[in-house]
């Protein structure tokens, strides 16, 4: 089986389990999206979609936000942990947006990436989920699970992020992202796995196949 038909394969079983996919972080906007996805490092969308209602009730505008005491952002969202700077970080990449970018998350991989708190993850999941911008985030369940179907190496996210745009058509990185996800979370945990009663693993996981041709 080359690694074509298993990413065909992979992505048929992943269509027939979600074939829609909503956003699992609450937003309205792409900076409350930005805002959500900031928090969410080292925490879970769960965690996060009970903080931000709070933090929204001080302001979802940057251009309060910045004018906030970093002291009252940090009280809000200590529940998601690494307070201290992801309130400094969302306190300043709140002024870059309103005092560079016109009130706007800017639309622009480089721009994102040079907001505080903002690394490459982060940016690719603004891009993807609020411009719709094709983009493949990598979390530590797609991450594990690229490694897992032995679609990646598993040696780092970057490398992951890489092989999976190589494997998978452009068109379809916004929602397969989201459908891994999901999937990791359901079917496919990192511990008490049962690769036997996995629809994905039992068919296509790295132990499932003696060969795999490298194509």
């Amino acid at each position: 089986m080359t690694k074509a038909e298993k990413a065909a394969g992979i992505r048929h079983v992943l269509d027939e389990l979600y074939p829609t996919v909503p956003i699992p972080l609450d937003h309205k906007d792409p900076y409350t999206l930005l805002v959500a996805v900031l928090l969410s490092a080292q925490c879970t969308d769960v965690r996060v979609n009970q903080v931000t209602p709070h933090l929204w009730a001080l302001t979802d505008r940057p251009e309060v936000m910045k004018t906030l005491p970093v002291e009252d952002i940090r009280d809000v969202i200590r529940p998601c942990g690494l307070s201290p700077s992801k309130s400094a970080a969302i306190k300043e990449l709140s002024r870059i947006i309103d005092e560079e970018h016109g009130g706007e998350v800017p639309r622009d991989w480089a721009a994102l990436e040079a907001l505080p708190g903002v690394g490459h993850k982060t940016a690719s999941v603004v891009m993807s989920q609020a411009f719709g911008e094709p983009a493949f985030p990598v979390d530590t369940h797609i991450h594990r699970l690229a490694y897992r179907w032995a679609l990646s190496t598993g040696k780092n996210v970057v490398r992951t992020e890489a092989d999976l745009k190589r494997i998978f058509p452009r068109e379809s990185w916004n929602k397969l992202h989201l459908q891994i996800i999901f999937f990791g979370r359901e079917y496919c945990p990192a511990r008490g796995h049962r690769m036997s009663e996995c629809p994905i693993c039992s068919v296509y996981g790295r132990r499932s196949l003696l060969k795999l041709e490298n194509k």
